[in-house]
């Protein structure tokens, strides 16, 4: 069958069914008689059937019209709500984002993004996946996450990845334990004590074994985790030390943790927002992106973060991106 017809020509159709009058008809959708006699020849022409029985004076469906009108209906009904959920999307009035992340990032980003997203956007439901580096961005490769924060995807050709912020590995230990007195340790310190760390299948410990390849005095770990989170809750316990991200740990003020910074050498990572190289985000991931990219520079510019990458520094000021540009000297030196 050629089926040669468009919507306009079902929309022709339901009007002069719903009407009756192919004059009537014409004037409600603004066509001639003559243009809109064409569209339902051309319809009945394609379907292979007669629709309407008509003369001088009267316009009436055939069985199969009455069929086909109900049916169009429901389809041209379909149709619209369709369309007006296509329009709802775009202009964010419901919908679905999912974002990806690091766990280490949740506590630092997503509190004040996400209240602020869902006060913009009510009807928009934010899926989150918070698993390690490498799941986070397998996600996004993958189309399961528009977006992510991670602190790899650099070297991936289908990623776009846009540093937000340089962060140090510090000492995660008890209020009450020696290390706590000093104002830095380092990594032959850390030796000296029951040591914690990730496994190798993390990438937090992949920056670690590449910053201290050359290091000659290293803790030797006597338990491992996959998650920084569980050193984190050992470390409370008091199982022991270990090194952590500094966005892993609680904020100053808490009861039972200190952070210390560990030197020779500092060793850093990159955090960072990775999407698909050379496809669009929704409307909505687009704003999710646009605000933890704000929330995370203008936390920077506040000095309740780590180091400001280049964008951040901008907001953070000539003072902040000198001390940047040591600190990544000094790392760049240890490794």
């Amino acid at each position: 069958m050629n089926m040669n017809f468009d919507l306009g020509d079902l929309r022709a159709f339901i009007a002069v069914a719903e009407l009756a009058s192919f004059r009537a008809a014409a004037e409600t959708i603004h066509l001639s008689q003559p243009a809109l006699s064409r569209r339902i020849d051309k319809l009945e022409e394609a379907l292979g059937v007669r629709l309407f029985d008509r003369d001088t004076r009267n316009v009436e469906l055939t069985a199969v019209g009455r069929d086909f009108a109900r049916k169009s209906r429901s389809l041209l009904d379909d149709l619209d709500t369709i369309l007006l959920g296509v329009r709802d999307v775009a202009a964010n009035r419901w919908g679905q984002v999912t974002l990806a992340c690091i766990p280490s990032t949740v506590h630092y980003f997503l509190p004040d993004v996400l209240r602020q997203y869902h006060e913009r956007f009510p009807r928009i439901r934010v899926h989150i996946i918070d698993e390690s580096a490498n799941e986070v961005l397998s996600a996004v490769v993958h189309g399961e996450a528009e977006l992510g924060l991670d602190m790899t995807g650099g070297d991936e050709p289908t990623i776009e990845f846009e540093p937000l912020l340089s962060e140090s590995f510090v000492a995660a230990c008890p209020r009450d334990h020696p290390l706590a007195r000093q104002r830095t340790v380092t990594w032959a310190d850390l030796s000296r004590y029951d040591f914690m760390t990730v496994d190798k299948a993390s990438g937090n410990r992949l920056v670690m074994d590449l910053a201290l390849a050359s290091t000659r005095e290293r803790p030797q770990p006597c338990f491992e985790t996959r998650h920084v989170s569980t050193l984190v809750s050992f470390v409370e316990s008091g199982l022991g030390v270990a090194a952590v991200p500094r966005l892993s740990m609680p904020r100053k003020g808490h009861p039972s943790l200190v952070s210390v910074p560990i030197v020779e050498p500092e060793v850093t990572r990159t955090v960072g927002l990775i999407k698909r190289r050379g496809r669009s985000l929704s409307p909505a991931a687009e704003h999710l992106y646009a605000m933890l990219r704000a929330v995370a520079h203008k936390q920077m510019a506040a000095g309740k973060g780590s180091t400001p990458t280049r964008r951040a520094e901008s907001a953070a000021g000539p003072d902040a991106r000198r001390d940047g540009r040591t600190r990544s000297r000094r790392t760049a030196d240890a490794r």
